[in-house]
C-alpha cells in the first residue's frame, strides 16, 4: 500500500474529491460481498486476511486498515467504487413513489432515509442541491447496502415539483398545518417531499404541494415534542403509504 492510495482514500472524504476521482468509499466485508454481487464497478479492496481474492484486492495489516478508514472503528476491509451514472427519469413519479428531499443535510438522516426507500420498495429519491451528498461515507455506511438499490439524484426541486404539477403527478408533503396522514386520500404513485431536519420544506418548494399532510401524535392534543425526526417521520409516511395501497386502499 502507497502514501499516494493512503492520501486518495483519505481524500474521499471531502466531495470535490469524489467529484473529481468519481470514487467513494465503502467499508465492511458485508457491504462489499453486496458490491461485488451488484452493477457498480470496484476500483480496489483493501482487506485484512483473506476475506477477498482477485487481481483488484490488497492484504493491508490491521495498523494499515486503521489509516486507511474513514470511520471511528476501522473496518476488515475498504472498497474504492466508481460513482455511477444513472440517467435522470423524472416521469417515474407518474407510475410509482418517489421520495424528494428538501436540503435535508444531516448525513446520518440521508442515509437512514435511503435504507428506508428500499425497505418500502421506493427506487428513486430526488434531492435539492443543498441536500448531503448520498456518498459521503457517512451516509454510505447508514444505507447498510441500500445505496447499491436506490437511486438518488440531485436537482432543482422548484422545476421538478411544478413539471409534476402540470402533469397531474400528486405532490404530497409533510407539515405541522397538513391533514392527518391516517384519513386522508393517498395514492400508489406520486411524490412525497420531506423537509429541513430544522427548518421543514421550503416555502418555495411548499407550493406545489397539492395534499399536505400531518403525522398526529397520540392522543391528540397531547403537549411533547414539537416535531418528528425527519427519517422517523418519513419512516411513517412511507409505511402508511404503503399499507393503504397495498390494500387497496385509495
Amino acid at each position: 500500500m502507497t502514501k499516494a492510495e493512503i492520501q486518495l482514500v483519505r481524500s474521499l472524504a471531502d466531495k470535490r474529491s469524489r467529484d473529481e476521482s468519481g470514487l467513494f468509499v465503502a467499508e465492511g466485508h458485508k457491504f462489499i460481498g453486496e458490491l461485488a454481487a451488484s452493477q457498480l464497478r470496484i476500483r480496489k479492496i483493501f482487506c485484512i486476511g483473506d476475506l477477498f481474492a482477485g487481481p483488484h484486492v490488497e492484504t493491508v495489516s490491521p495498523r494499515d486498515m486503521e489509516r486507511l478508514s474513514l470511520l471511528k472503528t476501522p473496518s476488515d476491509s475498504l472498497a474504492l467504487v466508481e460513482i455511477p451514472r444513472r440517467p435522470f427519469r423524472p416521469e417515474r413519479a407518474a407510475r410509482e413513489l418517489v421520495l424528494a428531499l428538501d436540503r435535508v443535510q444531516n448525513p446520518g438522516n440521508l442515509g437512514t432515509i435511503i435504507r428506508l426507500a428500499d425497505w418500502f420498495g421506493i427506487r428513486q429519491i430526488v434531492c435539492s442541491p443543498q441536500t448531503a451528498d448520498c456518498y459521503n461515507p457517512k451516509v454510505v455506511q447508514a444505507t447498510m447496502g441500500a445505496i447499491l438499490r436506490v437511486e438518488v439524484h440531485y436537482t432543482e426541486l422548484v422545476p421538478y415539483l411544478a413539471q409534476a404539477r402540470e402533469k397531474g403527478i400528486p405532490v404530497y408533503g409533510t407539515f405541522l398545518e397538513g391533514e392527518n396522514l391516517y384519513t386522508a386520500p393517498l395514492s400508489d404513485a406520486g411524490i412525497v417531499l420531506m423537509g429541513n431536519e430544522g427548518q421543514g420544506v421550503t416555502a418555495e418548494a411548499a407550493r406545489y404541494v397539492g395534499r399536505k399532510l400531518f403525522i398526529p401524535p397520540y392522543p391528540a392534543d397531547r403537549s411533547g415534542s414539537e416535531s418528528l425526526n425527519v427519517a422517523i417521520a418519513t419512516a411513517v409516511v412511507c409505511a402508511e403509504f404503503r399499507r393503504r395501497t397495498a390494500g387497496g386502499i385509495g
